[in-house]
């Protein structure tokens, strides 16, 4: 920090000049985070900046929005309620913060049912997929929960309900389900694991429940696909988060966790506060957070209910597939987006791809499957709302233009002749010592016969 203030217009061009050097949210085809909303909802966001969202009491209508963004939510999620009976949720700052609370509501309700019936409760374990995202990994090593990992397969990169369920024992806590794998969009099958899961309960006297992440698809699947059963029409789901920030259409910082029943979350884990005017039910990890979000995905859920993405989507899979150089490995019935690999990857690599479309300003992630399908690589395209049909073929001419580019550059050397090259270099590097070597000692033998005339 300076000694002295600066004028506030030096401020704010120093800042605005550096930030021109980000790239273009709209062109960040990596994220699922929406980066385009309305006007009007911009002005509501604006004008609830200063609102803090704890603040319950001070400010009861943002209170009250929040409170019918979990029933709506929950209704449409297929929540077990009746008609005047109120939803079980709470707004989180994304499904990270979420997950964690579905976690923690989980490890509780396990760690009272084991000691109640005197056994020991400090091995805890959850069966996840190895496709989940990063805060699953969070959450177990945080709170000193097992993860127990399904391994993918070649051409099958979501979890297999049955290998799930073959690794669940009496000290899981549950099993964690996900609406949209981030690897590729698919749709795990809930619906399969729950009948499997459910004859395991039968046959072992557990009660084993489930725990669907639909941070991508939970506001995708109950408008395309409403005959799916994935939801809390399954008796063995009883929590869901969802991501308000992703397909609820509202920026970054926005998520929501709804349970099955009260009895679904235990009631030590919620914390009673009145320091701030009157007695306030809390349930996070953090305290002060805006209310900007909230008030936005109220906005989004009586404002539009869901824009279809899925035909750009369409637009840009049959471009690639024409191209002839693709296999697409997203499928049709999941999350927006399409992902695919290269056909033959033996001149030129995903990664590249990757790397050459960045000169034209679209970012797109190439990356590696988990285990056990690493030597699998793909690209991914996340089709968002404000990804217009112009944009999909705008894409598909661009990534012709950098295949046609990547062809007229020499081959790149696969890893395994690198390796035989360094070998063949350094024998060949050992010769010529040797040779030079030999060099010298032929000369040393001709000067001696000159000196002595003897050999």
């Amino acid at each position: 920090m300076s000694e002295q203030s600066i004028p506030k217009e030096a401020a704010y061009q120093i800042i605005n000049d550096e930030l021109m050097l980000d790239g273009n949210p709209r062109l960040n085809l990596a994220s699922f985070v929406t980066t385009w909303m309305e006007p009007e909802c911009d002005k509501l966001i604006q004008a609830s900046l200063n609102k803090n969202y704890v603040d319950m009491d001070e400010y009861p209508v943002t209170t009250e929005l929040q409170n019918r963004c979990v029933n709506m939510i929950a209704h449409l999620f297929n929540a077990p309620l009746g008609d005047s009976e109120t939803a079980v949720g709470v707004g989180t700052v994304g499904s990270s913060e979420a997950i964690m609370l579905a976690g923690l509501a989980f490890k509780r309700r396990w760690q009272n049912k084991l000691k109640a019936a005197g056994k020991p409760c400090d091995k805890p374990n959850i069966v996840t997929g190895a496709n989940v995202q990063v805060c699953w990994e969070k959450f177990a090593r945080y709170f000193e929960v097992e993860l127990k990992e399904v391994k993918l397969s070649d051409g099958y990169y979501v979890m297999d309900p049955q290998k799930a369920v073959d690794m669940v024992d009496e000290n899981t806590i549950c099993v964690a389900a996900i609406l949209g794998s981030t690897l590729n969009g698919e749709f795990e099958d809930v619906k399969r694991l729950n009948d499997l899961l459910t004859k395991k309960n039968a046959e072992t006297g557990w009660d084993t429940p489930i725990h669907v992440d639909a941070a991508s698809g939970g506001f995708i699947a109950p408008f395309l696909y409403p005959e799916l059963e994935w939801d809390f029409r399954l008796p063995l789901v009883k929590s869901i988060n969802v991501s308000g920030h992703k397909y609820g259409l509202v920026y970054a910082g926005i998520g929501w966790c709804i349970w099955r029943t009260k009895e679904d979350l235990p009631e030590e884990l919620i914390f009673h506060i009145n320091y701030l005017g009157a007695d306030q039910p809390t349930f996070t990890l953090n305290f002060s957070k805006g209310s900007s979000q909230v008030i936005a995905q109220y906005y989004q859920l009586i404002r539009l209910g869901f824009e279809n993405c899925q035909e750009n989507a369409m637009v840009l899979k049959q471009g690639l597939e024409k191209m002839g150089k693709f296999n697409i490995v997203s499928k049709d019935n999941g999350v927006p987006l399409v992902a695919f690999s290269l056909k033959d990857s033996s001149r030129h690599n995903e990664f590249e791809i990757s790397d050459f479309l960045r000169r034209f300003g679209w970012i797109v992630p190439a990356y590696t499957m988990p285990p056990d399908a690493q030597h699998v690589t793909v690209l991914r395209v996340v089709i968002r709302e404000d990804f217009s049909r112009t944009l999909a073929e705008r894409l598909v001419l661009d990534i012709e233009k950098v295949l046609h580019e990547l062809d007229a550059l020499p081959a790149r050397v696969p890893s395994g002749d690198l390796a035989a090259l360094a070998a063949a270099e350094e024998s060949e590097r050992d010769m010529e010592k040797k040779r030079q070597v030999i060099s010298l000692w032929k000369r040393a033998v001709l000067a001696k016969k000159k000196t002595n005339g003897v050999c």
